[in-house]
């Protein structure tokens, strides 16, 4: 079926993905991004007829609710990702990963499937965090999020807890574990890690997409509950993620700091089982991503390619 999609955010680093996977499918394309990095990452999809650019801003109600007006879904992208900066700038984070998604869904006007974080979890307990686990959020980020995924789920919509996304995306980003760690191996040959034994789970931008697109297909199967979405088999902490890339960059070094941490703390192990239920499946596995980037690297000698 061909639907009419309002896809906010969607030159970002999972939107420049997820949009050509959608126009291929035939379906009608509106994105709304302020393009606030500069990036071209869309400028292939303006030869489709199907793909409209709103230059804009996701806060600007009246804009958005008139869009919605023609959408059969909105896919909410935009946010400020990332607890650095978010932190450097709380209320602004509130503004667009909060109130934007709540006074949308407050009017009730369109089916919503949101990308989400499993960041929500914080630190987790004993065993792998379902979605009935307690969310306990240590960040501005992770806060953010999951009122704004009480909104969504409030009025039926579908939530994707995405684990740490990986790979390499028409509009880049390096400030991702493992797209930074694999960037260190292959320019630096060495990384120096904090917080060596916290645990995260992963997932490829392009299984990322791939599952919006599941959601889409399967809305009605679905809505009403959140998903965690990641690698069954990449539970790993910081450090086995290294031995990992050390299996295809042999000279890379990687050692524990005595000081220092992360500023999202996260640590946590995932079930995907809810997910695998409905019949999804990843598609690219964590040695495929890390060979991948390992390719890829060499095109990237500039760190603007982060959400700084």
């Amino acid at each position: 079926m061909r639907y009419n999609l309002l896809v906010s955010g969607g030159a970002g680093y999972l939107g420049s993905i997820l949009v050509p996977m959608l126009l291929d499918r035939d379906h009608h394309v509106t994105i709304l991004d302020n393009f606030m990095y500069g990036q071209t990452s869309l400028a292939e999809c303006c030869a489709d007829p199907n793909f409209t650019i709103i230059r804009g801003d996701c806060r600007d109600m009246n804009m958005v609710n008139e869009l919605l007006k023609d959408a059969d879904f909105f896919i909410p992208l935009a946010a400020i990702v990332g607890a650095p900066v978010c932190d450097r700038d709380p209320g602004l984070a509130w503004e667009v990963n909060y109130k934007a998604i709540a006074d949308h869904m407050s009017k009730k006007t369109c089916p919503t499937i949101m990308p989400m974080t499993n960041s929500g979890y914080g630190i987790g307990g004993d065993g792998a965090c379902t979605e009935d686990s307690p969310l306990n959020p240590l960040s501005v980020y992770g806060r953010s999020k999951v009122e704004a995924e009480k909104a969504v789920l409030d009025y039926d919509g579908v939530t994707l807890r995405f684990a740490t996304l990986m790979g390499i995306s028409q509009r880049m980003r390096f400030d991702l574990l493992v797209n930074d760690f694999c960037r260190r191996a292959v320019q630096d040959r060495f990384v120096i890690l904090f917080e060596a034994r916290f645990r995260r789970n992963y997932l490829h931008v392009r299984d990322a997409a791939l599952a919006i697109l599941f959601a889409i297909e399967n809305f009605e199967q679905m809505k009403g509950r959140p998903y965690n979405v990641g690698l069954p088999d990449a539970n790993l902490t910081k450090w086995e993620l290294c031995e990992r890339i050390k299996l295809q960059v042999p000279d890379f070094f990687f050692v524990e700091a005595a000081i220092g941490g992360d500023p999202d703390k996260r640590n946590y192990s995932i079930s995907n089982e809810r997910i695998l239920a409905t019949g999804w499946r990843p598609r690219y596995s964590l040695d495929d991503s890390i060979a991948e980037l390992i390719r890829a690297i060499p095109i990237y000698k500039s760190l603007q390619w982060q959400n700084v």
